[in-house]
């Protein structure tokens, strides 16, 4: 069995749900209580350009459904919660997301995306990710295999992006970054050095752009990943204006929706439902 010492600390834990603001339900989810609502996770696959293979998962926030037909969180809460209460609740689905990507059996040589939230990077001081680290180590889950993925920025967040970066990348963290366009995009890999870059499918539409993109993140050792693919003519399209050996990876509904299982074909272990007490301080 992987992951041995989260399996081990989840299962010694009591049955009382009554002080728990984060548990074990019985269908095996991690779930999370913040403002009245029951929230979990969904993940939709980054998969390789070349062959489509999925080679990671993007963790999503959600509130519970047994279906799988939650709604977006940050939708429902973003516009209620204040700054300090939105970096609250973006640690919490950081540990969430974190438990309910590692507790599953199929998570070997993937890696996991984190969201960070735009308004952690400001209301945060001191040293980003240390805490999240301490977590990780406690559980001995590999924090090489996670991707702490940025927001994207308006130009005067440039040197709060740029410090944030560096102190996840300190704590061991690899670093992912959102660009708006092709030219924040090339902006971003020289300033940032990130190890992932996302861009949307529709904003990186021009065939030698992305070829001049692709070879500078080749070069960077970066991946570049062309989200919001929703139908066959973007993949198309995709694939045809990109006449380069420089990988590229995709992601979107055309090939998968977010789901609370990686692998939704595949019975997953359930673990007995069970409180968890783990402090989500986790910046």
């Amino acid at each position: 069995m992987r992951h041995v010492t989260l399996q081990n600390y989840l299962s010694r834990l009591q049955s009382s749900l009554a002080s728990s603001n984060l548990w074990i339900d019985g269908q095996g989810r991690a779930r999370g209580r913040y403002f009245n609502a029951s929230l979990t996770s969904a993940f939709q696959a980054i998969r390789s350009g070349n062959d489509l293979r999925a080679i990671a998962f993007e963790g999503y926030a959600r509130s519970y459904d047994p279906n799988d037909q939650g709604l977006n969180i940050w939708r429902l809460l973003d516009y209620v919660a204040n700054d300090e209460e939105s970096v609250e609740l973006d640690r919490l689905c950081r540990l969430l997301h974190t438990i309910n990507f590692y507790r599953q059996q199929t998570t070997q040589e993937l890696d996991l995306f984190l969201s960070v939230h735009s308004r952690l990077l400001a209301a945060v001081e001191g040293n980003h990710g240390a805490a999240f680290r301490r977590i990780l180590d406690v559980l001995e889950l590999p924090h090489q295999q996670i991707v702490l993925q940025l927001p994207q920025i308006t130009p005067s967040q440039r040197w709060v992006l740029t410090h944030v970066a560096e102190n996840y990348r300190r704590n061991g963290f690899r670093i992912g970054v959102n660009a708006a366009n092709l030219e924040q995009a090339s902006d971003l890999l020289a300033r940032v050095r990130p190890d992932t870059l996302k861009i949307d499918v529709n904003a990186a539409n021009n065939p030698a752009a992305q070829i001049v993109l692709l070879e500078q993140a080749d070069r960077g050792q970066c991946q570049v990943i062309f989200r919001k693919i929703e139908n066959e003519r973007q993949l198309k399209q995709l694939q045809t204006g990109n006449n380069t050996v420089s990988p590229y990876a995709v992601q979107g509904f055309l090939f998968d929706t977010p789901k609370a299982s990686l692998y939704p074909e595949e019975e997953q272990t359930l673990i007995t439902e069970a409180p968890l007490q783990l402090d989500h301080v986790c910046v």
